[in-house]
């Protein structure tokens, strides 16, 4: 089973190139979806968020409100590391039994679509065949997080500054996707080149 971990910066079009790779039939696991079922109403971990961040975290239906916990982690240092040590160990959980699962039914790739990836270092790299980067322009980021969300400027940057840098992601990779300035088409195209070449390689 070939494993393959995908991240990227926020903007970068990461989501997209993961739809990519289920359309091409690799099974996907994606820790962000996983961390929204553990944060919805109701959620494995809202009651230690809860007792974390107290109720002004919790939108009015219950689930977590992530802008409210955004600014939090803006302006306490430690909240960022709060939050990890309740929501890491829920999706690490998950993320074991999707592949254990994936496995069991003889999937032939699996990608992880892990939003800090390369911020969690060994942790996963050890697990992987290969690591993607998805990368763009900061302005690229800035615009894409704009045009879908209408966040003030000063608050994309801020997510960005709070991410893994493009250096380390870089280094981090065995193969980068530059979505800059690509129509969908080129990145389907680009995605399936890769996708063959590391299917080559891993079978070498």
């Amino acid at each position: 089973m070939l494993k393959i971990g995908l991240t990227g910066g926020i903007g970068s079009g990461k989501s997209t190139v993961a739809n990519i790779l289920a359309k091409l039939g690799a099974q996907l696991i994606d820790a962000d979806a996983i961390s929204r079922a553990a944060t919805q109403s109701g959620g494995a971990a809202m009651q230690a968020l809860r007792g974390a961040f107290g109720e002004g975290v919790v939108a009015s239906d219950g689930s977590l409100s992530r802008d409210a916990m955004r600014e939090i982690m803006l302006s306490d240092p430690s909240a960022k590391a709060r939050l990890e040590r309740i929501l890491h160990p829920l999706i690490g959980e998950q993320i074991d039994q999707q592949l254990a699962a994936a496995e069991q039914a003889d999937a032939q790739i699996v990608v992880l679509d892990i939003p800090l990836l390369v911020e969690g270092g060994s942790r996963w790299r050890n697990r992987l065949d290969a690591v993607w980067v998805v990368d763009c322009l900061p302005q690229t980021q800035i615009f894409r997080v704009q045009a879908r969300s209408g966040w003030p400027v000063a608050q994309i940057e801020a997510v960005i500054a709070a991410q893994a840098s493009r250096d380390q992601k870089w280094a981090a990779a065995d193969a980068i996707i530059f979505n800059e300035g690509l129509s969908l088409s080129e990145l389907e195209q680009q995605v399936k080149a890769l996708l063959n070449l590391t299917q080559e390689k891993a079978g070498a």
